[in-house]
């Protein structure tokens, strides 16, 4: 989003159209603004396209019931919100769009440092050996990192100071979750059979 950017001539109020005119026209410039991102967009840069009276929870809240029975969604994302297309309709988009290179393209093995990176985090590659008891190599965290599934996070605050790795929004939006806390619980995977992260 452009941050702190203002459209001169956007008004916001709608002072001239009915209440639920007014209401429907925020809803209308929240949809264009989402669909037109490429990330999550906070509450404060949608506040911007609406009145000072107007909710932004409560538009998302009747954008997302507007869209309802519709192959997309309103979904919320670390701290602001995306447009995205319902996980029904994935089998259709791969049949017939060029997505190729938007799929993650992740094996079994990539997933699961991705889970324990999620679940540990930050945490250091040699924080990786000792979950999965081997070393992980810097081209699979150079491929979670190109991918924008993973970044640095604070140095270790050990000797030699070595990198720590967290997960990023853009891991969520590929996971679907809100937050990190979205994540399953992690007894209920080892007792699926799942593993440990």
């Amino acid at each position: 989003m452009a941050k702190g950017r203002t459209e001169p001539g956007l008004d916001r109020e709608l002072s001239h159209l009915p209440p639920e005119g007014r209401w429907r026209e925020w809803m209308r410039r929240i949809e264009a603004v989402l669909f037109a991102s490429a990330s999550p967009v906070a509450r404060d840069d949608l506040a911007r396209v609406v009145g000072q009276g107007a909710s932004v929870d409560l538009l998302i809240e009747d954008l997302a019931a507007d869209l309802e029975g519709r192959s997309f969604e309103v979904a919320q994302v670390s701290d602001g919100w995306i447009l995205r297309t319902r996980p029904t309709y994935a089998p259709a988009i791969r049949a017939a769009a060029d997505v190729d290179d938007q799929l993650l393209d992740l094996n079994e093995f990539d997933v699961a440092v991705l889970a324990a990176i999620a679940y540990s985090q930050p945490i250091t590659r040699d924080g990786l050996k000792g979950i999965f008891g081997k070393d992980i190599s810097r081209d699979l965290i150079g491929r979670l990192h190109a991918r924008g599934l993973i970044g640095t996070g604070p140095r270790s605050p050990r000797r030699g100071a070595p990198y720590t790795f967290v997960t990023t929004e853009a891991f969520l939006v590929a996971f679907g979750l809100q937050s990190l806390r979205d994540l399953p619980d992690r007894e209920h995977l080892e007792d699926a059979g799942l593993g440990a992260a």
